[in-house]
């Protein structure tokens, strides 16, 4: 498969370039610096700005999917503009545990001991998957990790869910990097949650 990972030299990003290399899929990591992108077989490493649609557009063009690695600040509808331009039927995007539910109707984002200084970006999470749940035309994913992501070993493993938050035995919610790489591109592959949101941790 063919597919543009935006977003490709940060943590989330390059891990999930690299397993997409290591299981024969195509990659174009597209990143501000190209230098700072994973090398190896299978990867084309492109500069890039995500915050023009038209030139992201034309670099994406002919890619099976897009994945997004990107930090909120780029607005849902500039992504979204530059997908439907390319014609890249399929969007998956990293993000953020804020809007997972850890009660009926509560959000991890409402609890009171959740960090004020997370929330401006968790904002921008959860405003983000409200503009993709309106999209009609496009084929996305919002992948919301654990409520913590770490750079740790790849363990191989991970329980999925829906819009729960997903915590161990010990109520943590914790996952590898390495490890939430594996679970986007089991997405991508298995197409399990078309127009949908979906979580994994340990």
């Amino acid at each position: 498969m063919k597919v543009a990972v935006l977003g490709a030299s940060g943590r989330a990003g390059s891990e999930i370039v690299k397993e997409l290399a290591a299981r024969g899929h195509e990659v174009l990591a597209v990143a501000r610096r190209a230098e700072a992108i994973p090398s190896g077989t299978g990867i084309t490493a492109q500069a890039g700005d995500a915050g023009d649609p038209a030139a992201l557009a034309s670099l994406i063009a002919g890619n099976d999917a897009v994945i997004s690695a990107l930090h909120f600040d780029i607005p849902a509808e500039t992504l979204l503009a530059a997908v439907r331009q390319a014609g890249v039927p399929r969007l998956l995007v990293t993000g953020g545990a804020a809007s997972l539910e850890v009660a009926p109707g509560k959000r991890l984002f409402d609890k009171p001991d959740f960090p004020p200084e997370w929330k401006a970006p968790a904002m921008g999470g959860i405003l983000f998957l409200d503009a993709l749940r309106n999209e009609k035309e496009i084929d996305w994913t919002f992948f919301s990790p654990a409520a913590v992501i770490f750079e740790g070993p790849r363990l191989g493993h991970y329980r999925a869910g829906g819009n729960q938050l997903v915590t161990d035995d010990a109520g943590e919610s914790r996952i590898s990097f390495a490890d939430y790489a594996i679970a986007m591109v089991d997405e991508l592959e298995q197409h399990r949650h078309s127009r949908d949101r979906f979580t994994a941790a340990y």
